[in-house]
Order: C-alpha cells, then structure tokens, then sequence
C-alpha cells in the first residue's frame, strides 16, 4: 500500500460513509461489528459515529435524524455542535449512486486507517527495537474492515424486527391486496400477476404504478411489448381518467395534471427478446446516476427478458429469467411487479388456478405474491373479471374476489363473487360458437375504443 493509497480516503470519502450509514439501514447492519470513531479524522465525525454505535448497541438498528437531533442538544461545545449540523447537512446531500462505491471501498477503508496508525505508532517502536510489537500492529491493521456480520441473530434482533421502517411496503390500488400483503409489496419482493390474453395484465401494471406515484414514489416501468409513449398514454388516461382512446385530444389536461403528481415515473422500452435483466440494472444504475432512485420497479413482462442461460428447454431459461429478477428485487430492496400468461387451458377458466402458468409452474414458487386476473369475452364486453390470490408470503392465499374493471382507463376495483354472480350482461352473445371473438360491444364505448383496450 502507497503513501497515496493511505491518503485516499480523506474528510470527502468520510462523508459519504456517514451518508451511507444515515440513509441505507444495511449498510449499518453490515458494518457495525468493524466500524469505530477511531477511523475517522473530524471531530464532528467521530461524535456522529459514536451516537449511531451507542444506539446500535440498545437497539440494534440505526438511529433516526430526529434521534441525532436529540442527542446533539446535550452537546455543550457550540463550535463542535454547528460543526457536527453542518457535516450532517453535508452528508444528507451526498447522492444516492455513490453508496455502492463507498460500501465496496469502506473494508480499503479500514485497512487505510488503521495502517496509518500503525506506522505512526511503530516508529517509537522502531527506536526501542521492538519489532515484534510493530509486526503485531500491521498484521491487526491488515485484518480490520473484515465482515463479521453474522446475519439476523433472533434473540439480539427484537428491536430490528419490529421496526416499522424495516420494511417499507408500497400499497397497491386494492384495499383488500394491501391488507393480505401487510400493507403492499415491500423490500426485495417479487409480485406477478397472471391473466388471458388482451385480459388487462398490462393495465394492472400501470394501475399499480400510477396508483404508487400518486402516492409521491418513484417508479420504472419496462415495457417489452408496446411502445413508450403509448404506455405514456396509458398512465394519461389512468390519471385523469379520461378514455386512453380519447386522451390526444386533451393534451392541455394532461399537461396541467402531470405538474401536480409528487412522484417521478420512468417508462423505458427494450426490444422483446434482446434485453436482460442486466440490461434492465444496467439502467436502474443510470436512473440512480441522474438522481432517479426507484421505490418500485414494473417489467412488462419478465417472460420476454433473455435469459443468460443458453438452454434446449424454455423452461430452463425462463426460471434462471424469474430467479435473476428475484434477485434483483433483493439486491435493490425494493419491489418488482411483472406480469405473465396462463395457458391456454387456464384462459378459458373462470377462476384461473396457479397450476395454469404458462412456460413454467416454477415461476410462481420464486415470487412472494402471486394473484390472476380472468376475464373472459363475456367479461371484456360487461366491465368484469375475477381476481384470485394463488400464492402470499404474507398471509391468506386461495381467496377469490370479483373485479370491475375499464382497462380505458386502468381502472380496476374489486367487489365480493356475490355482487359479481348478481350482476348480468348488459348484451347478449350473439354468436352459440365455443370459442367464438364475435359479440356485442357495450353501447357505452365504440367499437375502435374497444378494440383499441383489449
């Protein structure tokens, strides 16, 4: 190690490590049984790093500003306390992109620090001849930064368990979804929504995204299949609620709605079948570069990612294809929502069963909620459809419920079976074929609109 190597992580790289420990909660858990305030250079510095250990060691999870807040009203030095503001108001603003960095170098970090240490100290050593002494101090020096983090110790961890903010769920539009999910689909979580073809899956994901950028988050949305800015249309029309085959006639609409949404939305498109999940971090990365840090990912749909693997058997790439993207939930902690087909027996079923997963049952073992949309013809004439939970991490699975839904505009609510079985159809088939697409169209909407939405 240089002499420019132990000058390298000066009061700049120190910063971004206590911005690090403010705002990643992992990063702390990771690194708490190697950090020490003798790593650092600055006063202020070491103070806020022995108020984040002090309150790590009770509570065994990383303290709030309002915590600090608190704490630093005992500080009776006001030079160190404006410092200590200042160096907090500095580490608040350090971009998000740079935590990976600084996660990657701070075990570097630790060496640096305690090798510079060392050296100063070995030189008095030096003079008394006491070599063994100086070889003991660079050999500790080598082994600092090394990870010691056991994972979740049960019986130390209460406190980190029932944290409120240990994991942050993103609610979806659906009361009665939120509620099975412990709130909506959280950090590192997996979500798939099965359904027929032209049965609104595409809709849903837009209704989960806007419905989440409402609500102030941030939002990618990876489109395989249509273009970008008809997905935009999508979101228009979910917004205002306003037809999306009607919406390019009130563009002055749109235009005055977008300024009072509190959260961002991303729609990018790849070619169906060129695009991987790298591709896909690749410019969650970039998002991250220009100061776009997504709460929530949605891949219409992960089926038509390429998979890594070059394999005789599709099912073979599409389970490394739902396992990478797991993988990407996890690694990100936040969540994913994909949709994907049923097969051809289950698009004709009323309620659609979680052995009827198109490609491979696999799929729906990986992700952590799994539920299916039904609509049938019949259904896409009245403005309904059948919702059915096959699979929850978080509570009850095998529920079924009713669906209206206007996929002119996104627009899903759910209601009981019973109000959906009382309901009858505004217009009769018109044709005794099984299996026939010719029907009436809802007077309510024209034919082009319905063609258009489907």
């Amino acid at each position: 190690m240089t002499l420019t190597n132990l000058n390298s992580y000066g009061p700049g790289f120190q910063v971004k490590v206590l911005s690090s420990l403010l705002n990643h909660k992992e990063f702390l858990l990771n690194i708490h049984d190697i950090l020490s305030e003798e790593y650092f250079d600055n006063q202020a510095h070491k103070w806020i790093i022995s108020e984040i250990l002090k309150y790590y060691d009770k509570y065994h999870t990383t303290p709030t500003l309002e915590v600090l807040k608190v704490e630093l009203k005992r500080v009776e030095n006001e030079v160190l306390q404006v410092s200590i503001k200042e160096q907090l108001r500095e580490a608040l603003q350090i971009p998000a992109s740079d935590a990976k960095f600084v996660e990657e170098e701070f075990s570097s970090f630790c060496k640096n620090q305690q090798l510079k240490k060392a050296l100063l100290s070995s030189v008095d050593l030096l003079k008394m001849g006491d070599y063994d002494s100086i070889k003991l101090m660079i050999e500790n020096a080598l082994k600092a930064g090394n990870d010691k983090n056991l994972g979740h110790e049960y019986i130390k961890d209460v406190e980190t368990r029932y944290r409120v903010e240990q994991r942050t769920a993103i609610p979806t539009p659906w009361p009665e979804f939120n509620e099975m999910l412990q709130g909506g689909l959280g950090n590192g979580d997996f979500g798939l929504i099965f359904g027929n073809p032209g049965g609104g899956k595409s809709w849903s994901l837009v209704a989960l995204g806007g419905h989440a950028v409402k609500l102030g988050y941030n939002v990618l949305h990876y489109t395989l299949e249509l273009g970008e800015d008809y997905v935009g249309k999508r979101y228009d029309a979910f917004f205002t609620k306003i037809p999306v085959g009607e919406i390019s006639d009130h563009k002055d609409r749109v235009a005055e709605m977008v300024q009072e949404l509190p959260g961002k939305l991303v729609i990018k498109e790849f070619p169906t079948g060129k695009a991987s999940v790298s591709t896909i971090e690749s410019h969650i990365t970039k998002c991250n570069d220009l100061d776009i840090k997504p709460d929530l990912i949605l891949i219409d749909y992960v089926d038509l990612l390429r998979s890594k693997k070059n394999s005789k058997e599709r099912k073979d790439e599409i389970d490394d294809i739902y396992l990478s993207t797991k993988g990407l939930a996890r690694e990100l902690n936040i969540p994913i929502w994909s949709v994907s087909q049923v097969n051809r027996q289950g698009a004709q079923d009323e309620i659609i069963e979680g052995h009827k997963a198109a490609g491979s049952y696999d799929k729906m073992m990986i992700t952590d909620f799994a539920a299916s949309l039904s609509r049938k013809k019949e259904d896409k004439v009245n403005g309904t459809g059948r919702w059915h939970i096959m699979k929850n991490r978080y509570g009850m699975d095998g529920l079924s419920f009713g669906a209206k839904a206007d996929v002119s505009t996104g627009t899903f609510e759910i209601i009981p079976m019973e109000e959906l079985e009382s309901m009858t159809p505004s217009t009769p088939l018109q044709s005794s074929n099984e299996g026939s697409n010719n029907f009436s169209i809802n007077t309510r909407e024209s034919a082009s609109q319905f063609l258009q939405n489907i």
